[in-house]
């Protein structure tokens, strides 16, 4: 319980965490009368993409070098944690609906946590968790730059996360981006794409010596 506690800290999961209730409760706010809720999954996607990105500050430790050297088994860690942290982004939603107006369905709220959350893991793993909210960000500002309607499959892939649930072009794309960028972020870790690579065999060198 002391290690959890103490990785919860180190991962800005509390601080992560309150981002994710505060937007929910100004979506709440928002939308409980049903006068301001615009038609569409425009709302739900920026709701869940701002929860991908609250998440994707924790994904990166505050000594990276210590991260590495530590003789733990930091990959279904790191899984455990995007897998979490979606599905939490999820429920608050769900929550929020269900005490107020429905704005997405389950289908498409599982869908685009998944995709999201291995987005913002792919961002860790490129970017550090300092800079992994850029992607689900940069991903759902081109979807909405996407010229309508989306008929074609590339358009359909780069606006996955505003179609419909049951979409297989959207499904498929949400599933490549949440199997990849958690496992790429779960075996590699966060800015593991941007170290010298003597640098990351010296560090797993540690680890192992220090593993026994």
């Amino acid at each position: 319980m002391r290690w959890l506690t103490l990785y919860a800290h180190s991962r800005q999961v509390p601080a992560s965490l309150a981002t994710v209730l505060t937007s929910a409760a100004a979506v709440w706010a928002l939308t409980r009368d049903g006068s301001a809720a615009p038609g569409g999954s425009q709302l739900p996607a920026v709701v869940l993409t701002a929860g991908a990105m609250a998440l994707s500050t924790g994904l990166g430790g505050q000594d990276l070098d210590l991260d590495r050297s530590a003789a733990i088994r930091w990959a279904p860690r790191r899984a455990a944690h995007v897998l979490l942290g979606g599905a939490i982004v999820g429920a608050v939603l769900l929550t929020v609906q269900a005490v107020g107006q429905d704005l997405a369905t389950t289908e498409f709220v599982a869908r685009d946590c998944a995709g999201l959350a291995g987005l913002a893991a792919l961002g860790a793993a490129v970017a550090g968790g300092r800079y992994a909210w850029a992607f689900p960000f940069t991903w759902l500002a081109f979807a909405f730059l996407a010229p309508p309607p989306a008929t074609t499959v590339p358009v359909k892939v780069a606006t996955w996360m505003l179609l419909p649930a049951g979409t297989p072009a959207a499904t498929w794309t949400a599933l490549c981006l949440a199997v990849v960028g958690t496992v790429l972020y779960a075996l590699a870790g966060p800015e593991a794409l941007t170290l010298p690579p003597r640098r990351v065999l010296r560090d797993r060198n540690v680890s192992a010596a220090r593993a026994g």
